[in-house]
């Protein structure tokens, strides 16, 4: 390159061109030619290499390849393409004068250190892509730990950035770094303890993209809609939007649905407190009542038998009789410790619907049922009356 400066300053020479004069034209036209080839280089590259690589990856048969040589990855390669050769040819173009040559130098290296950070951030992003489609399962666990590693690509730019902006070797920074890590935990105290939270809600499997979380502390109900390092938005059930540091999470409890969800049946608990003074051995007349209407056995109707007996049995039969009721899990009628407010009776059992309407839906239709037939079995619910509602 030297040869070809000097041969156009012997050219300028014979022209009848001053020294000085030639310096300066040489100059500018070592600084045209090279931005002539760094624009060639990059036109080779954008336009020849980055079309062949990606019509080989897409008729290969691994899928890897396809996300890993994917247009936007192999653009951020070829913005570095032509900074490095606008840095293999500075020496050339400045070599009268060292200052403005170690200025251009550093320039270029900080704009190849950025070119190549931004292309290490696109290849996290592939690999992430990548797991995606191969373990949806996991997608929160590799979200979180794609976000580590951006962090620490960005974190080693910037070191490597300043090394060469103050001409100092990285590793001394990176060493110098212990004598402050004091001040900079300190600073950035929330920051790191949100990010170690973070790891852990997402590689402990305890909270996903989409899960139904409730947490009575920071008025929580809803669908978890994204998880990073140090936030987590939740949608609540009411449309507004939430969002809830990860080390909260962690350090209080919060109730998960999505057992519940993944299981076989939505629990339904409900009590019903009944008056006292109705609950009585059943007569005659309420025992071909109900052997008639409710297909009770007479055998069922022994002397001194309770009705408040022959209600649940009867609770229970319908609740198995039912398809929308998930017989295999645990169902029953039990009867709890009396209160001054009556005595309640529990209905314990699993519904198949787990999405929320059609589970209120099959409750309300269960439970409107069993309180119209209680006056059969000469129950009656305990109510309290204001003075102007009493019957």
């Amino acid at each position: 390159m030297k040869d070809f400066v000097n041969t156009i300053e012997l050219w300028l020479g014979h022209i009848g061109v001053g020294p000085g004069m030639a310096d300066v034209i040489t100059t500018v036209v070592m600084i045209l030619l090279t931005a002539l080839m760094a624009w060639a280089a990059y036109l080779v590259c954008h336009k020849v290499v980055v079309p062949l690589v990606v019509k080989f990856a897409s008729r290969t048969v691994i899928e890897w390849d396809d996300l890993l040589f994917n247009p936007h990855s192999l653009r951020a390669a070829c913005r570095i393409v032509p900074a490095v050769v606008v840095w293999m040819l500075l020496p050339a173009v400045f070599w009268r004068t060292p200052l403005v040559q170690d200025i251009m130098a550093r320039a270029t290296a900080i704009y190849i250190t950025v070119m190549s950070m931004l292309l290490g951030i696109s290849l996290v992003d592939a690999f992430k892509r990548y797991e995606y489609k191969r373990h949806a399962a996991l997608q929160q666990y590799y979200h979180t730990f794609c976000g580590v590693l951006k962090i620490l690509i960005i974190f080693l730019a910037v070191i490597v950035m300043v090394a060469i902006a103050i001409n100092r070797n990285p590793l001394t920074l990176i060493a110098g770094l212990g004598a402050t890590s004091a001040v900079l935990m300190l600073v950035f105290k929330d920051t790191i303890s949100g990010l170690v939270a973070g790891i852990r809600l997402t590689s402990n499997d305890m909270l996903h993209r989409g899960d139904w979380i409730t947490v009575p502390k920071a008025d929580i109900n809803g669908i978890v809609e994204d998880i990073t390092l140090t936030t987590v938005k939740v949608r609540n059930f009411d449309n507004t939007i939430l969002t809830i540091t990860p080390q909260t999470l962690v350090d209080d409890s919060f109730q998960n649905w999505i057992g519940m969800r993944q299981g076989d049946g939505r629990r339904v608990k409900r009590l019903v407190y009944f008056d006292f003074r109705c609950i009585r051995p059943v007569d005659d007349g309420m025992r071909r009542l109900l052997v008639d209407k409710y297909g009770f056995d007479e055998r069922e109707m022994q002397p001194g038998v309770v009705n408040m007996t022959l209600f649940r049995r009867y609770v229970e039969r319908y609740l198995a009789s039912r398809d929308d009721v998930n017989t295999a899990m645990l169902f029953m009628v039990r009867q709890l410790e009396a209160t001054n407010t009556g005595l309640p009776l529990e209905f314990y059992f699993f519904l198949k619907q787990k999405e929320w309407k059609p589970y209120e839906h099959h409750l309300a239709a269960i439970m409107e049922y069993v309180y119209s037939i209680i006056p059969d079995f000469g129950l009656r619910v305990y109510q309290r009356y204001s003075d102007g509602a009493r019957p």
